[in-house]
């Protein structure tokens, strides 16, 4: 080495600096756009429920709007569709009502046998701590009676706010419905004339894997719901119906979201129907996991990416990190979304080199 000149650096650090300070700068921006979103979270949850809408709906309203203008055909289909879900709900509605009476007997029959049980071997818990817990937690809600009013209180300020958000997804699910190409047309001649191609071919596969997630999942989480309902119903759990509406809900949630719902469909079990019953349905949870990972997210989920259960499960953990439950369910379709741009992109600039050469 000269006197005076730079010092020799392995070409393995120059490669490594290089991707060093760009992921440096990916990060920042990943960084500044969740804190973005997490400051303006409502809108974003709202236009993220307005897509899932569209997806959901768009097929529906394009057939109507065969024999219909189509303003009035995306008003009947989304009328429908509220009226269907009001309806579900009056169902479960009235289902709980009818079996108030009968749920608050089992459940108090219920108790006593877990206590009985559990003062059985192997347990043999003092039946003296049993009460204790009872009249601790009597003299916690009695000492914390205002504190519980207040987050009341906040939980109706929450409810609000859940409110604003639905029909804020509501609103953009009109539009996105009506004339959703428009708009991406629009959004597309506002770039620069050399980024649209490529920006036309990964918004299309964007879309593309948000519908195929969006019905694959739906479909995974009735089926689901449809098996959980019926095997409770058969075993005579009350609160069927309810259960089988939170699994269907829980289902959004990959990997996490069935054990729990069925976790809690066993705690009503246990309390309703004694031990036995609840062993049966813990042994559902192991059988309806299988069905999900090995049968219906392979055969149904083809049409959408098919992600790594590792992937999966990281994007599940990261996202509940990032924005709670939101991001949970949020996490995989985005991840999803993301690699199937990534994979469209990088084929449509490998059709270019090869036509140039």
């Amino acid at each position: 080495m000269q006197p005076g000149s730079p010092p020799a650096v392995a070409p393995f650090l120059r490669t490594a600096a290089a991707y060093a300070w760009r992921l440096l700068v990916v990060g920042t921006l990943v960084y500044g756009l969740f804190a973005v979103l997490g400051r303006f979270h409502e809108i974003g949850v709202a236009v993220f429920l307005g897509l899932v809408i569209t997806a959901l709906l768009r097929p529906v309203a394009d057939l109507v709007a065969r024999g219909l203008p189509r303003p009035l055909a995306v008003t009947l289909t989304l009328l429908g569709s509220i009226a269907l879900v009001l309806g579900i709900l009056a169902l479960v509605g009235e289902a709980v009502a009818g079996e108030r009476t009968t749920l608050v007997r089992e459940f108090r029959d219920g108790v006593g046998r877990i206590e009985h049980w559990l003062e059985q071997p192997p347990f043999r818990l003092n039946p003296q701590a049993l009460t204790d817990v009872q009249e601790r937690v009597g003299q916690y809600l009695s000492s914390h009676r205002s504190t519980l009013l207040s987050q009341a209180l906040s939980g109706a300020g929450r409810l609000v706010e859940v409110l604003t958000t639905l029909a804020l997804a509501l609103f953009s699910s009109v539009f996105f419905i009506h004339s959703g190409d428009r708009q991406w047309s629009w959004f597309r001649e506002q770039l620069p004339a050399s980024v649209r191609s490529h920006t036309e071919i990964g918004g299309r596969a964007a879309w593309r894997t948000f519908t195929g997630y969006t019905h694959g999942i739906v479909l995974v989480a009735a089926i689901n719901a449809v098996l959980v309902g019926l095997a409770l119903w058969l075993l005579g759990v009350p609160l069927a119906v309810p259960l089988a509406l939170l699994e269907f809900a829980a289902a959004f949630i990959p990997l996490i979201g069935s054990p729990i719902a069925l976790a809690i469909a066993a705690v009503v079990a246990l309390a309703s129907k004694g031990p036995l019953v609840a062993a049966i349905v813990i042994a559902l949870i192991v059988v309806i996991g299988q069905i999900e990972g090995h049968l219906l997210h392979p055969l149904v989920m083809s049409w959408a990416v098919r992600l790594h259960p590792l992937v999966v499960a990281i994007s599940v953990i990261a996202g509940s990190i990032a924005a709670g439950m939101v991001g949970a369910v949020v996490a995989v379709p985005l991840v999803s979304v993301v690699w199937s741009v990534h994979t469209s992109l990088r084929e449509a600039r490998a059709a270019e080199r090869a036509l140039r050469e």
